[in-house]
């Protein structure tokens, strides 16, 4: 786990090295175990490395080939190294490290870049130049668990871990009105926006090629679409992702430095602190505790450690000081207002420094559909299609009467999904035209156009699959997977979720959506597996989570530096947003949630361009 950046293209190398030791500067906190730079007649490569297997100086990056034309800097873990490097050495290759990158560089050159795709199991973004080809290849993971960002500048080409380093190294200055009203929409910048402008994110299963200036991009893999003509039973499906869990876990537990788990009082936690339990690996599973907080999960979690008898060890944090929120723009790279993000940083923030590398649940709602709206959405697509119509034109007249909050607030979501409407879903600039919140743009948005069209869903589309589709492309991999990378980065920590292991993801993405909602339970496969292997009570437990309740805050205990942020307002004095309105939003009495969100995500934007504009002032 590392922080990886480059320039090529450039013809001054002073200047090309200069803009790499900047970059790598700024993710100095991704890889404090060592640092490394190399360069060519036209490449720099740089890297910041978190050392994980073979701790030596063997494993220092940028990694060359024998003959020192091909250079690659990587970010991730290749959890199948082991068994790609007895196939490379059975081919003949030499190794000078017990690493992965090697893995990398050899299986290169010795069964090309798409065959070496196709084998590697992990989590990885990496940059690869060939300098006989003279060709650079940036490749991010299949559902893009590592970031990479690059940008284009007539032939040259930089790229970096995270887009905040483009922006170090000089690379990228001016900011995006566009990814900043896209984050205002969401509380995050999606993958297909950046704050900077002309910064682009590699997408998740993509390889970028640089070749003398020219770029193409190709997408290498994709998930299997749920089918009706997979045939298995629940139980035969129940079985299988036993066994596929099993050995996703089992091949994250390898590492050559202090491994741990996180276990929460749920689901998907449990079963990750299970399988350790039947791999007999003897690590300690961590509980972060609030006592008396509504999200503290430590009898539950308990519960589970002493069913499961692992070594367990609970976090009080509820004598610690509460989080600030500035540590949400020194954490990540673009603006992020996501509430877990800041209960993330204090989880990870507990357990650095007792282990390196930590096992999480991530990604098994997404999938297995964890969701209340999955099983919505599922109801929905019940429904006949020559029936919407009729229901479409009921709705229309209906819906103005339901109130969009409380118990009621979730039927008229059901209704919206049945009627065949997914703009309430999809379009999340409905915001934009609140005359309570619209006021709050300044003259550099306020007559910005955004497309406010929902993506067009084929007529033989689910409601379920249209929106699972786009979900894992804009909240997975935006929010949910940028949560874990920038918390854990920001400590030093390489999280690892054996729910997002390739094969487990495949098999999950093609079961019929009747087999994963089973009876209307979510996640009915893994509830099923929980049942079995741990007991009841943790199988049908409620999910939760550990946040921070920052709509309450921000009218509370954080009122008089939020007031005070907006009143000498960076947002203010260039145009961005009307802090003299949110000032008096704050100051008006029972606000709905929607106005409360955007007082919180205006207050992390603050923020963070307080902390752009302080750097800017320390290098002019």
């Amino acid at each position: 786990m590392c922080g990886i950046a480059g320039l090529v293209g450039s013809k001054d190398k002073s200047v090309a090295n200069d803009t790499v030791a900047r970059m790598m500067s700024s993710l100095a906190r991704r890889g404090p175990d060592d640092h490394g730079t190399h360069s060519w007649e036209d490449a720099v490569l740089g890297h910041r490395r978190l050392a994980i297997f073979d701790l030596s100086s063997a494993g220092r990056q940028p990694m060359l080939s024998p003959d020192g034309r091909i250079g690659i800097v990587f970010n991730g873990s290749i959890y199948n190294y082991r068994s790609l490097r007895s196939d490379l050495i059975s081919r003949g290759c030499t190794f000078l490290s017990d690493t992965d990158t090697e893995v990398l560089v050899l299986g290169y050159i010795e069964w090309g870049l798409d065959e070496l795709l196709r084998r590697l199991r992990g989590m990885f973004a990496f940059a690869l130049w060939d300098d006989t080809r003279h060709r650079l290849f940036l490749v991010r993971d299949r559902l893009g668990v590592k970031p990479l960002s690059y940008i284009v500048r007539g032939d040259t080409i930089g790229f970096a871990s995270t887009p905040r380093a483009l922006s170090r190294g000089g690379l990228a200055s001016d900011l995006d009105p566009r990814g900043i009203l896209a984050y205002l929409g969401l509380s995050y910048v999606p993958d297909q926006m950046s704050v900077y402008r002309s910064v682009k994110k590699v997408p998740a299963a993509t390889l970028i090629e640089w070749n003398d200036g020219i770029i193409s991009e190709r997408c290498y893999w994709r998930a299997p679409v749920p089918s009706d003509d997979v045939v298995t039973s629940f139980d035969d499906a129940v079985d299988k992702a036993e066994h596929l869990l099993l050995e996703a876990v089992r091949s994250r537990l390898y590492a050559h430095v202090p491994t741990g788990a996180l276990l929460s009082g749920g689901v998907d936690s449990g079963l990750v602190c299970w399988a350790i339990s039947q791999l007999n690996r003897n690590l300690t599973v961590f509980t972060v505790g609030v006592p008396g907080d509504p999200w503290d999960e430590t009898e539950a979690a308990r519960h589970t450690a002493q069913v499961l008898g692992v070594k367990h060890e609970v976090l009080d944090l509820s004598g610690q000081d509460d989080v600030e929120p500035e540590r949400l723009t020194a954490a990540y790279a673009e603006p992020f207002a996501a509430p877990s993000g800041l209960g993330m940083l204090k989880v990870s923030e507990a357990v650095s420094g007792r282990v390196t590398v930590l096992l999480t649940g991530d990604g098994g709602d997404d999938m297995f559909l964890g969701y209340p709206r999955h099983r919505h959405l599922w109801t929905a697509g019940k429904l006949p299609l020559w029936a919407q119509p009729a229901l479409r034109t009921g709705w229309r007249h209906l819906e103005l009467l339901f109130p969009r909050k409380g118990p009621l607030r979730r039927m008229a979501a059901l209704f919206d999904y049945a009627s065949g409407n997914l703009d309430a879903y999809f379009n999340h600039w409905a915001w934009l035209s609140n005359p309570l919140l619209n006021p709050l743009l300044g003259p550099r948005l306020n007559d910005l156009q955004m497309d406010t069209a929902s993506p067009t869903v084929p007529g033989d589309q689910s409601p379920l699959t249209s929106v699972l589709a786009y979900e894992i492309e804009s909240r997975f991999v935006g929010e949910y997977l940028t949560k874990v990378d920038g918390a854990t980065m920001h400590y030093a920590l390489e999280a690892r979720s054996p729910f997002l292991d390739q094969e487990l993801w495949e098999f999950a993405a093609s079961l019929p959506y009747d087999i994963r909602l089973r009876h209307g339970m979510l996640k009915a496969v893994l509830r099923t597996i929980v049942k079995r292997r741990i007991d009841p009570t943790t199988a049908h437990r409620r999910k939760s989570g550990f946040s921070i309740p920052v709509h309450r805050w921000i009218r509370g205990k954080w009122r008089r530096r939020v007031q005070s942020a907006f009143e000498d307002s960076v947002l203010q004095r260039e145009g961005w947003i009307d802090t003299t309105y949110a000032i008096q939003l704050l100051e008006q009495p029972d606000l709905p949630r929607t106005y409360l969100d955007q007082l919180w995500y205006l207050y992390v934007l603050e923020l963070w361009m307080r902390q752009e504009r302080s750097y800017d002032a320390s290098v002019v």
